[in-house]
């Protein structure tokens, strides 16, 4: 297993109090797999540096996580279909 760290921009047409439940939901195949969620942060909405699919603000969540290869594939396969899902970026920390 690797640590990863996952940043997700969610559109903000979806409401705030929603965003926790999309976020579980999704991370519902890592834990399904074995893996183990650390860290999931809730950042907020902010502005972003430009727009994505004509948004020019998003919710950020930031989620650490431990987990195989294939299952992150999957995971970011399965958030980059979903429309309430606007970015999504993998990040692998303990990469060299």
């Amino acid at each position: 297993m690797r640590k990863y760290e996952i940043m997700v921009i969610v559109d903000p047409d979806v409401d705030d109090r929603q965003v926790p439940a999309l976020i579980e939901n999704h991370l519902k195949v890592i834990t399904g797999a074995g893996g183990k969620v650390d860290n999931i942060d809730m950042m907020g909405r902010s502005r972003l540096a430009y727009d994505i699919k004509k948004k020019s603000e998003g919710f950020r969540v930031v989620v650490n996580l431990d987990a195989e290869s294939a299952t992150i594939k999957e995971l970011d396969r399965r958030m980059t279909i979903d429309e309430k899902v606007l970015r999504t970026k993998v990040f692998r920390l303990d990469a060299k």
